[in-house]
């Protein structure tokens, strides 16, 4: 098994175990708000990037016991902007490491079958050229690979929370988690990518949505591997072709890619997007 292969596997053992130390036993968050000094008890927003920041905060603990207790040392991304989230550096050979980059979605309430996405890092600089120092703790050719930690979570309904009202300690267990039903998964980014970018007009990898080809690292590149996926983001946006009509237009599809390349394109796997099923309303959503 190479070094990467047992990286993996110890990693899906280790986030497999996780659920245990964030809900309880009917699926809320331990994680019920913050706590002053008074014994005060204020509920949390559901606001994406508190929910993730608490997460990782939450989780941080049982990581670091996993890094000693896989032989790794753990470094953390120095800037906010930085990539990835954690390297994991073996504590015997630093010439091994591995990119783990925390993820965190939630379901959407009228299609369960589909989550909010996210993204998978920058197609800019150091994607490009993997010697580069920018943005990145150490440069991406260092890494024997690059793995998302992931989470995808439903919202509670909004109703049952009440961000205005503060609660006593002896009520702790009653307060309302503001997510519940977590799903963890471990993949490689390339695995679970789309071909389009995931944040508006940042130099962003976004992912697929479907929850269930997450979970299975069923991505657009799963088929064609690795390599289809390092070509089309370094040179996403970069190549100019005529179109049926004559006119010049940036190639921004996988399809217009692999076809460009001269590639099979029965290998692209089709992005799904699951049937919307009928809001139901549910105190439990």
């Amino acid at each position: 098994m190479s070094e990467k292969e047992e990286f993996e596997s110890d990693l899906i053992e280790f986030v497999n175990s996780l659920q245990k130390h964030i809900s309880m036993d009917d699926g809320q968050w331990t994680v019920k708000g913050f706590i002053d000094v008074f014994k005060n008890i204020y509920t949390i927003s559901s606001d994406t990037k508190i929910v993730s920041k608490i997460l990782e905060i939450h989780l941080f603990p049982e990581i670091l016991k996993f890094a000693e207790k896989s032989g790794y040392k753990l470094v953390l991304a120095e800037h906010q902007n930085y990539y990835p989230d954690i390297s994991f550096v073996k504590a015997d050979d630093d010439s091994v490491k591995f990119a783990v980059d925390f993820k965190t979605t939630y379901c959407k309430p009228d299609n369960p079958e589909v989550c909010n996405g996210f993204t998978l890092g920058s197609h800019g600089e150091y994607f490009r050229n993997r010697k580069s120092t920018k943005n990145i703790q150490f440069p991406y050719s260092e890494y024997q690979g690059h793995f998302c930690l992931g989470i995808i979570y439903d919202r509670t309904n909004g109703s049952t929370i009440d961000e205005t009202k503060s609660y006593g300690i002896e009520e702790l267990r009653s307060i309302a988690s503001v997510v519940r039903n977590f799903r963890f998964f471990v993949a490689e980014k390339w695995k679970i990518a789309s071909d389009k970018g995931g944040s508006g007009n940042t130099a962003n990898i976004g992912s697929i949505n479907n929850i269930s080809d997450i979970l299975e690292q069923k991505g657009m590149f799963s088929k064609l591997g690795e390599q289809w996926f390092d070509d089309y983001w370094k040179n996403y946006k970069r190549i100019t072709i005529e179109d049926e009509k004559g006119d010049s237009q940036q190639i921004s599809s996988l399809k217009d890619f692999v076809e460009y390349k001269k590639g099979d394109t029965s290998l692209i796997v089709p992005k799904r997007t699951a049937r919307r099923k009928k809001h139901r309303k549910n105190s439990d959503e």
